[in-house]
């Protein structure tokens, strides 16, 4: 397997404008909305390039969504943007009935997702936004783990039909999947072979579990590692491989326990292979204000908690 290194740390969101400003020179078709936050969403060099296919709604993001439903009909490829939980929470109505229901072909860009968004505390820092979203019939849920990837998937947006979501954050954090590495929807990606236990994460979790499988490694413990970008299409193959062969499950996400990646998990373990599954995850609680390192050790979504996870549930194979 070939090994992951920190390539220079990035936030994804970084990721995701350089997508945009990728996507204006190639696709014509490709439009985008804000909602007041061009700095925030790296929106700059798409507006400068493409003036004439960038929309400020301003602080509207419910006319920001049924603005980008009706041009759809047009042909055109809407990606709106705006923080993680003004995105999905705020208008949630229109996505359900202009978007998922009417099945446009509107991208759903999602910064400053969960505890990591930091200082600014609970109100702003979307915990079930991955849940709201994958109950949606038709939706596509995307949750990439650093800057490469987050352009990767902002690229491969353009040219899937369909409802989709895309979360990323703001903190800058380690860059490490190769910038050539192919980005296929609903395709997970291995990126540790292992035999003991198999990790499952996504988001910012990816590094720490590739972090927690060195620590285990030194305990004599062989972890496999996988990054789940898509959670809607689940690789429901890829995981039922992995488990098959290690026996049992540990995943890794920032995002309530209910309603997120562990859960979809669960659903495809209890219908096809069961085996002892433990989450990290946010259990069941708004965050709080702090930088994101401390809240990622309080909230216990490291790679400290994953090695003890994983403890935990090779005690019950």
């Amino acid at each position: 397997m070939k090994k992951y290194i920190n390539q220079g740390s990035k936030d994804t969101r970084s990721g995701f404008g350089a997508g945009m400003t990728e996507l204006g020179q190639k696709n014509e078709n490709v439009v985008a909305l804000c909602a007041d936050l061009i700095g925030s969403l790296k929106f700059d060099d798409f507006k400068k390039n493409h003036p004439e296919r960038f929309f400020q709604i301003g602080i509207a993001e419910a006319n920001m969504i049924g603005i980008a439903a009706g041009l759809t009909i047009g042909g055109k490829i809407p990606f709106t943007g705006t923080f993680a939980n003004f995105s999905t929470g705020r208008v949630y109505d229109q996505i359900r009935q202009s978007v998922a229901y009417s099945d446009k072909n509107v991208k759903i860009c999602a910064s400053h997702a969960g505890l990591t968004l930091g200082e600014d505390g609970a109100t702003h820092q979307i915990l079930e936004d991955i849940g709201l979203m994958k109950m949606l019939p038709g939706m596509t849920v995307i949750n990439t783990c650093d800057y490469n990837q987050t352009k990767a998937a902002t690229l491969a947006l353009a040219d899937h039909h369909g409802p989709a979501y895309l979360r990323f954050g703001r903190p800058v954090v380690p860059n490490f999947m190769p910038a050539d590495e192919p980005f296929v929807i609903g395709k997970a990606i291995m990126l540790n072979e292992g035999t003991d236990v198999t990790i499952i994460a996504t988001g910012h979790l990816v590094w720490e579990a590739l972090v927690a499988a060195e620590a285990l490694e030194a305990k004599g413990i062989s972890a496999e590692v996988i990054n789940i970008h898509t959670i809607k299409p689940l690789d429901e193959e890829a995981i039922l491989k992995s488990v098959k062969k290690t026996g049992c499950v540990v995943t890794a996400e920032e995002h309530n326990i209910i309603g997120g990646l562990g859960e979809s998990v669960s659903r495809t373990l209890v219908q096809n292979h069961l085996v002892p599954q433990e989450f990290v995850a946010v259990n069941d609680s708004f965050g709080e204000s702090g930088t994101p390192d401390q809240l990622m050790e309080k909230y216990k979504l490291n790679n400290q908690a994953i090695v003890e996870a994983v403890e935990r549930v090779i005690k019950r194979k």
